[in-house]
């Protein structure tokens, strides 16, 4: 692989996970608000909010290293109703540009809450808008590893599993800053992590699941459509056996194992210190696991003809 592959690794994986955590943060922050109200769910979730930006700019900075010259990334963003590229450009833009003004809006407190969270949901859905057009950019026939129900299933998956671990880290890392700096005053902050957290931990078993059901489905239905669809599945069990074999089980461990204890601490007062550790082990794991995934749809594709 060379360093264009691994600029789109870094785009695809950064700007899918910050599409999972604006929704996650989104719910986190709407039933927050209702059963403790506005400025305990703020202090939640604000911290988290503006972490999620300088992601999105790491990934957006990562695709301008796929292009050959960065200064012609304007005339990809022409041919928006013919071309999947295009609208991949056009709602990365858009959902970068309504998340950096939401975060500002939010941090601020500009205008009103119906105001501020018209422009998270705009932004929410044209994230989601921007992960359809990423998977249909690689729906290519002569392409059958990335031709298949499983691109669009994959990405969205990680999208959201990605979006759950790292949020859950996240507001981790937030409430141990507001323990430090409000001694005594994070008892409903610590209410809001446990609950948020074992919901969190619920949704990565399920995610977990999806990529489970889905990836030996998948494998079985490319090697049946076509030689290099069967050429793909024997380099994915043959020279890419071990990186598949640790993307596996990186997951399982991550989003199973890992995510099951995190939802059996989360129920216990007293075990904040276990529920940090859980937490960002958890999310270190899922992300190495989509990496090596991403890695392995990048290098392990066969295509059909020159």
């Amino acid at each position: 692989m060379n360093v264009h592959d691994w600029a789109l690794i870094t785009f695809t994986i950064l700007v899918q996970m910050s599409v999972g955590s604006m929704w996650v943060l989104g719910a986190v922050h709407f039933f927050s608000a209702r059963k403790y109200g506005m400025e305990e769910a703020d202090r939640m979730s604000d911290r988290a909010l503006l972490a999620i930006v300088p992601v999105i700019a790491l990934g957006f900075l990562a695709s301008l290293l796929h292009l050959g010259d960065p200064f012609n990334a304007p005339r990809a963003v022409t041919n928006i109703t013919n071309s999947w590229l295009s609208r991949e450009i056009f709602f990365g833009v858009v959902f970068a540009g309504l998340a950096v003004v939401f975060a500002f809006m939010q941090w601020r407190k500009l205008g009103s809450f119906g105001q501020r969270n018209v422009v998270a949901w705009l932004s929410a859905l044209a994230g989601l808008v921007l992960v359809l057009s990423m998977s249909m950019v690689y729906m290519l026939p002569s392409q059958p590893a990335w031709n298949s129900w499983n691109t669009p299933i994959s990405f969205f998956t990680t999208t959201f599993l990605l979006g759950v671990m790292a949020m859950g880290a996240a507001l981790v890392a937030n409430f141990v800053y507001e323990k430090r700096k409000n001694t005594g005053k994070t008892t409903n902050q610590l209410e809001i992590l446990r609950a948020t957290l074992r919901w969190i931990s619920i949704a990565a078993i399920v995610l977990l699941g999806i990529h489970l059901i889905a990836l030996p489905l998948y494998m079985v239905t490319l090697a049946a459509g076509s030689k290099a669809g069967l050429a793909t599945v024997q380099l994915l069990a043959g020279s890419f056996g071990w990186y598949l074999g640790l993307r596996v089980a990186f997951l399982v461990i991550g989003a199973g194992v890992f995510a099951m204890f995190l939802y059996r601490y989360a129920l216990s007062a007293g075990e904040e210190k276990t529920l940090s550790t859980l937490a960002y082990a958890a999310f270190v794991m899922v992300l190495a696991a989509e990496v090596l995934g991403r890695f392995m749809f990048y290098a392990a594709h066969v295509r059909i003809g020159i």
